[in-house]
């Protein structure tokens, strides 16, 4: 009896000494996406302070393109779309379905990347670049920040792709999986704030 009671304890303390893995990495993982959002928190009211801050140069109504920008809007809304059918065929344990479903976002979010970085490229090239006004460097910090964001995720999308490729829908690339769905969730709700406050509150 005392073994036994000596083998249940042990078991016990085990048990509250290793808590799941996955449950750790989800809660740590939220952690990281709250850090990210007081960043963003901070560059928002950061370009609220400075965003009309012109110094005689060109204000958002004379500088965006709208639509331009709802089409790179739509482009990133799709991919949130599409990553969602992702997850329902991870859990269906559909992994052609996967690597089509995560193909097709990573294609949506290089075009949004593209379009974001020639968005910039022309800006700079007609003398419109951060140095130009506090406007303008506001909005590259929280615009760029957002850009660089969704190039990480590019990354971390196709490192997940060859995993899916090699090991399959195992259960640590499952827990990956909805880690980048998470990530990739909230860049597209921070997404439409900027355009929201940056772009269509910018050409009124």
């Amino acid at each position: 009896m005392t073994t036994d009671a000596a083998t249940i304890g042990t078991a016990h303390n085990e048990e509250v000494e290793h808590p799941d893995t996955v449950a750790i990495q989800t809660f740590g993982f939220w952690l990281y996406l709250m850090s990210d959002l007081i960043i963003f928190a901070t560059l928002f009211a950061t370009f609220a302070v400075l965003g009309r801050n012109y110094a005689n140069g060109p204000t958002g109504k004379e500088l965006f393109d709208l639509p331009y920008l709802l089409g790179e809007t739509l482009f990133l809304l799709f991919s949130s779309v599409t990553y969602g059918l992702v997850m329902l065929a991870v859990h269906d344990g559909k992994k052609k379905w996967v690597l089509i479903g995560l193909a097709v976002t990573f294609l949506l979010g290089l075009g949004f990347v593209s379009m974001e970085i020639n968005e910039f490229h022309g800006l700079i090239a007609e003398g419109h670049g951060p140095d130009r006004s506090a406007f303008l460097s506001s909005f590259f910090t929280l615009v760029g920040t957002h850009g660089t964001h969704v190039t990480f995720g590019l990354i971390w999308m196709a490192v997940i792709i060859g995993q899916v490729a090699i090991k399959g829908l195992t259960s640590p690339v499952q827990s990956r999986l909805m880690r980048l769905s998470m990530f990739w969730h909230f860049l597209d709700i921070i997404w439409i704030g900027i355009f929201s406050i940056v772009y269509l509150l910018g050409v009124m």
